[in-house]
C-alpha cells in the first residue's frame, strides 16, 4: 500500500502597492526658473530692444529695469516659499540648518553687491558703470548661490544652471554696453527655459524611487 503525501497548499499571492516617495528635502524649482527667466526675457530683453544709438523699440527708460525687478523679486520669493516647503519635509537637522544659511546667503550676496557696485561707480566717478555692472552682477550672484544650492542638495541640474550664469553673466561684459543685454537675454532666458523642462524630467525620476 502506497501513501501519497500531502500536497502543500500553494503559497499566497502576495500583492504589494508601490507609491511614489520624494525624497524629503526636495526642492521643486520649477516656478523659480519661470520667474527668474521672464525677467531675463522680458527686462534683460526690453533692455536691448530699446539700448545704442538706433534702437529698435523706443521704451521708456524706466520699463526695463522694473520688469527685471519684478521678475527677479517674484523668483526670489517662489526660491524662499520653495526652501521653506523643502526644510518642512527635511529629517536631518544638518538638512535645516544648510537650508536656512542658504536662504540668508541670498541677502549677503546682494547686500555685498550693492556695496561693491556703488563703492566702485562712487571711485571712478561714472555712473554709467551700474547700467552694466548690475545686469552681470545680479547674474554673477544668483550663478553662484545655485552653485552652492546644488552641491548641499546633490542636485546637478541646478549646479549646472548657476554655473553657466555665473560664466555667461561675467563673460557679457565683453559684448559691450548694449551687447551684454542680448547676451544675458538669449544665454540667461534660454537656459532657465531648458532648465524647467529639465526639472520635470528630474522631479519625476527622483519620484520614481518607490517603497513597499
Amino acid at each position: 500500500m502506497s501513501v501519497a503525501a500531502p500536497t502543500a497548499p500553494a503559497a499566497p499571492i502576495v500583492t504589494s502597492t508601490v507609491t511614489p516617495v520624494r525624497t524629503p528635502g526636495e526642492v521643486d524649482n520649477r516656478a523659480t526658473y519661470i520667474s527668474f527667466g521672464l525677467a531675463y526675457v522680458l527686462g534683460h530683453g526690453s533692455a536691448a530692444v530699446s539700448a545704442g544709438d538706433a534702437p529698435l523699440l523706443d521704451l521708456p527708460g524706466w520699463l526695463p529695469p522694473a520688469l527685471l525687478g519684478a521678475g527677479l523679486a517674484l523668483g526670489t520669493v517662489r526660491a524662499t516659499l520653495a526652501a521653506l516647503r523643502a526644510q518642512r519635509t527635511a529629517t536631518d537637522p544638518r538638512d535645516v540648518l544648510s537650508g536656512k544659511l542658504l536662504g540668508a546667503a541670498w541677502i549677503t550676496g546682494f547686500a555685498a553687491l550693492f556695496l561693491a557696485i556703488t563703492g566702485l561707480t562712487s571711485a571712478l566717478g561714472d555712473p554709467d558703470l551700474q547700467a552694466m555692472l548690475w545686469p552681470t552682477g545680479s547674474g554673477l550672484i544668483v550663478g553662484l548661490l545655485y552653485v552652492a544650492e546644488g552641491a548641499q542638495r546633490r542636485n546637478l541640474l541646478h549646479y549646472g544652471l548657476g554655473t553657466w550664469l555665473a560664466l555667461t553673466s561675467t563673460g557679457a561684459l565683453l559684448a559691450g554696453s548694449t551687447g551684454l543685454y542680448w547676451v544675458l537675454t538669449l544665454a540667461g532666458g534660454g537656459a532657465y527655459a531648458v532648465a524647467t523642462r529639465l526639472e520635470r524630467r528630474r522631479l519625476a525620476a527622483s519620484g520614481g524611487r518607490t517603497q513597499r
